[in-house]
């Protein structure tokens, strides 16, 4: 039996259903779905998804065996129809649309009317007594079939139309008479001629096959391509495409077409929600041409029908168990059903519909769960822009859209700046070429910022979304002179103090102070308003209590100051997975006690500085614990090269030359070149490869000391005071076990030097941080002496590839744009080569020491698609920042429902995957305690 490629629906039936989206593309199988239910569908077949691919690999031809069976469901589709294609008395007329698997709004093209021609049109004219009306239909399709297929702009099309309706003082399409229809037929038909060489094609078989084609190829179009890369849809998928009867809304004044939701999408209110046109087809409806009808208004016009509609989108509702995103056509007083689909919707609007459609008990929690995407918490979180405000202002440049929210503010160029206006009361954008450690405590006084250069896991975007401030980055169109304290766009300059706005949700700049607000979720968590006073954060506590019942993953906080790990634990923290102590050491009380010890030449004159250094570590310590309530808290001791805490080279280079060209201060100009000494000394060529993490500690065993001291003499402290404090001591860059031997020795020591001095005995742990490959590798030896592990993917992904992240914005675009990689490796966990080390990793560790415990404190940790994996690798938790903590916990649970759900299907075997995912889960549960 031949293999089928082409799947019939209509007349009471279908050969396909709502779980063959694989096969149908979302669009078809929810046709034969609804068919199938006896709603009221337009006859029409799908041509598989399969075809899409083998359409490509022919060389863009439909292979034979599938052109036999869309004849075949052709001449099935005339017999029940009760008309002919091509026929010049009786014509069926087709809609040819894409459908594939997951619901891609506008990305891939559509054609109506297919099969008029010059014979045919009058056919239809005759059949209907509307002459007008099939010269209507016939120029639509002129105007699609010409864009689409032919490939000749659209505009050149809608120029023609435009000069019409000029010329005869006409505003709406429906009032285009005969006599000027044929008229703009005529002029489509030389447009066409001219610009595709041949004529219009009047055989309607040529007609469907060269439709068919072009919506298979509109799969590789720009616009598909990019929404795919953006939302993680596989190309290999491809599109369906669907052809279906004809039914024309703009029959006349009792016809009508229009869209709408079973919900309010934008704030998930229970109520019908949508647009319509009378006299009009469904492009119309979305081209903006003419203002549609709210639905509502439908009841009034058409009562009916209305009613009908109203019976049909709640049955739909509740057979699908979401809201349904539907379009209808209306012809002659009869409705009918074009497309139904899970709605897009926002986070607002997710989040409340989830949680309404289990207390209507239409779907369960673990359905509810699964119906919000982790990432659409995000918009619940971030200040915005009131929407009608923001149109009055002029949109200057756009970049990437690192980290959600809006923020207006000054103009401002250093981090020093930012920190200064902020005291004086004022909002400010720091605006940098691109940020750096040395600026987080600017960005932290600022509203929020935007770099000329740098991705979407550059400094400044990840810093960012850490601290829940919005960041625009990579916008190119911005020159920063810092030294004139301006950036330009184009001839225009921007000065510092002037007002700009940024919306980090879409990557936008904007003219002047636009107001914001702060979402009532980031209110309630603040204080600032009551957790009763608030409707969306009672849902989104209601949904996220859900989550954490079904979660397998413990979810943490990485946190630099103890006032992020307030907010980490007002969202959900279980803890600090990485406190970075190196962050600690800026500010103007902390930094030039830190350049005094790196400017020490001896070890004791070091060790005078981190004295002075220690009040400080210990109160920071002090803080974290007690903010955490006894939860842990990973501390990793300082990391990056001590050349970080100093001025740059070339500045101090150029600082001296002017001191000595004016004879400036001469103790100054010694002072500035023992420090370019030191700088020059601590210079090195590739930093990340250098000088750092547990390297500085074994060189500098006093830096370690000191942090040790801090944090055993702060839970000591604590532990009098009756708390609980659960420290975890992390060493960074462990290539060798040696390496970690040395500094838990250290940390061992003084541990017990304090807890003697206090009379106490506290319960810690010492692990490290995987982010060398040889550490993954050696797994099983660094578990000799780690009690834990914390996967740094940031740095782990670094060295697995060989690249910088930062330096890997000139050329990760291009891989993208050309497949080379389908995945950018700093935001989405590299399964096949950074997750097999992850993996081998954890096997390799638990075999020495059964209860290790095993976490992830990279970026990866607050992505919805890497944190699949961690649950399916075994690790116990997640780390990410604050604002990431919500998506985290929705997605761990998502990850946990769907895979009891696959179990639930896969046969009981012990053996089997349900039986080792079972296993994998006692080890984890076990190991976490």
């Amino acid at each position: 039996m031949p293999k089928k490629y082409v799947y019939f629906f209509g007349d009471g039936g279908a050969e396909g259903n709502k779980d063959m989206k694989d096969i149908l593309g979302g669009k078809g199988a929810n046709l034969a779905e609804m068919a199938s239910i006896g709603l009221p569908v337009p006859p029409g077949f799908t041509i598989s998804t399969e075809v899409c691919n083998l359409f490509f690999k022919a060389g863009n031809r439909l292979p034979k065996e599938v052109e036999q069976q869309v004849i075949s469901s052709l001449k099935k589709l005339e017999k029940i129809s009760g008309q002919k294609f091509g026929d010049p008395v009786n014509p069926l007329l087709v809609s040819v649309r894409s459908g594939a698997k997951f619901s891609m709004p506008g990305m891939m093209d559509t054609i109506l009317n297919l099969g008029l021609n010059d014979q045919t049109v009058e056919g239809l004219a005759r059949k209907t007594g509307n002459r007008r009306f099939a010269l209507d239909c016939y120029r639509r399709l002129i105007h699609m079939f010409g864009d689409v297929v032919l490939g000749i702009p659209k505009k050149k099309f809608e120029e023609i139309l435009r000069a019409k309706k000029e010329a005869h003082n006409i505003q709406y399409d429906h009032e285009l008479t005969e006599t000027i229809l044929d008229e703009i037929i005529s002029e489509y038909k030389k447009l066409v001629a001219k610009e595709y060489g041949q004529e219009f094609p009047q055989k309607v078989m040529d007609q469907l096959k060269m439709a068919i084609a072009a919506v298979f190829k509109s799969w590789n179009n720009p616009r598909a391509k990019t929404y795919r890369r953006q939302y993680h849809i596989p190309d290999h998928l491809g599109t369906a495409v669907n052809i279906q009867q004809m039914v024309f809304g703009n029959y006349g004044p009792t016809s009508a077409t229009g869209v709408g939701f079973t919900r309010n999408p934008a704030t998930g209110e229970k109520e019908l929600y949508g647009e319509y046109l009378v006299n009009a087809q469904g492009e119309d409806v979305v081209a903006g041409i003419r203002t549609p009808a709210p639905l509502k208004n439908l009841e009034k016009e058409m009562p009916q029908v209305f009613k009908q509609l109203v019976s049909v989108v709640k049955r739909l509702e509740k057979h699908y168990g979401d809201v349904q995103d539907f379009e209808f056509t209306i012809q002659e007083g009869k409705l009918f059903m074009l497309q139904t689909r899970n709605g897009k919707r926002t986070g607002m609007a997710a989040v409340k519909i989830a949680v309404d459609l289990v207390e209507e008990g239409l779907i369960s929690k673990e359905q509810a769960l699964l119906k919000v995407e982790p990432e659409a918490l995000n918009q619940l979180l971030h200040p915005v822009f009131d929407l009608e405000e923001k149109k009055k202002h002029q949109i200057l440049a756009k970049g990437l859209a690192a980290s959600p929210g809006a923020a207006t503010g000054q103009i401002v160029f250093t981090a020093n700046e930012a920190v200064a206006w902020k005291n004086e009361g004022k909002k400010v954008i720091l605006v940098r070429e691109e940020t750096s450690p040395d600026d987080i405590h600017g960005m932290s006084a600022s509203q929020g910022i935007l770099t000329a250069t740098g991705g979407m896991t550059s400094h400044a975007a990840v810093v960012g979304r850490q601290m829940g401030k919005p960041a625009v980055v990579g916008c190119g169109e911005i020159k920063v002179h810092e030294e004139e304290k301006a950036f330009y766009i184009g001839n225009r300059k921007f000065v510092e103090g002037e007002w700009i706005s940024i919306d980090g949700s879409t990557g936008e700049v904007l003219e002047g102070e636009i107001p914001t607000k702060p979402s009532e979720i980031i209110q309630v968590v603040k204080g600032e308003l009551k957790p009763e006073q608030s409707r969306i954060y009672q849902y989104f506590t209601k949904l996220l209590s859900w989550a954490d019942k079904y979660r397998r993953l413990g979810v943490r906080a990485n946190s630099d100051t103890p006032a992020d790990a307030r907010v980490a634990f007002a969202f959900g923290a279980e803890g600090i997975g990485l406190a970075r102590t190196e962050h600690m050491f800026f500010g103007p009380e902390r930094l030039p006690i830190m350049k005094e010890m790196i400017l020490a030449e001896t070890e004791e004159g070091r060790r005078q500085a981190l004295q002075k250094l220690l009040p400080f570590q210990k109160q920071d310590f002090y803080e974290f614990f007690k903010e955490m309530q006894g939860h842990p808290v990973t501390i990793r001791t300082i990391d990056p090269p001590l050349h970080e805490f100093l001025p740059r080279k070339e500045d101090l280079m150029v600082e001296l030359a002017v001191l000595k060209a004016t004879d400036g201060d001469k103790d100054k100009i010694s002072e500035l070149e023992k420090l370019l000494a030191r700088v020059k000394a601590l210079s090195e060529f590739n930093p990340m490869l250098g000088h750092r993490g547990c390297r500085l500690g074994i060189t500098y065993p006093e830096i370690t000391e000191m942090q040790a001291q801090a944090i055993f003499e702060a839970a000591c402290e604590l532990t009098k005071e009756g708390l609980k404090v659960v420290p975890e001591i992390m060493i960074p860059l462990v290539g060798n076990v040696a390496e970690l031997a040395h500094q838990k020795e250290i940390v061992d020591r003084i541990a017990k030097e304090v807890m003697g001095k206090y009379g106490l005995k506290i319960k810690y742990s010492v692990g490290t941080m995987v982010e060398i490959p040889r550490a993954a590798l050696t797994a099983d030896e660094v578990a000799q002496e780690a009690e834990f592990f914390s996967f740094g993917t940031n740095d782990l992904t670094q060295t697995t590839y060989g690249i910088s992240r930062d330096d890997s914005a000139k050329f990760l675009n291009y891989y993208l744009n050309h497949g080379i990689w389908t995945d950018d490796p700093f935001e989405t966990l590299d399964q096949k080569g950074v997750g097999l080390l992850m993996k081998w990793a954890v096997e390799k560790g638990r075999a020495t020491r059964p209860n290790l415990k095993v976490g992830i404190c990279g970026v990866h940790g607050g992505d919805p698609r890497s944190i699949v994996f961690c649950h399916h690798a075994g690790l116990n938790y997640v780390s990410c920042s604050a604002y990431q903590i919500p998506i985290a916990r929705l997605a761990a649970a998502q990850v946990a429902i769907q895979e009891k759900m696959a179990s639930k299907k896969a046969a009981p075997s012990k053996t089997g995957s349900a039986g080792a995912s079972r296993k994998i889960s006692r080890k984890v549960k076990k190991a976490g305690k």
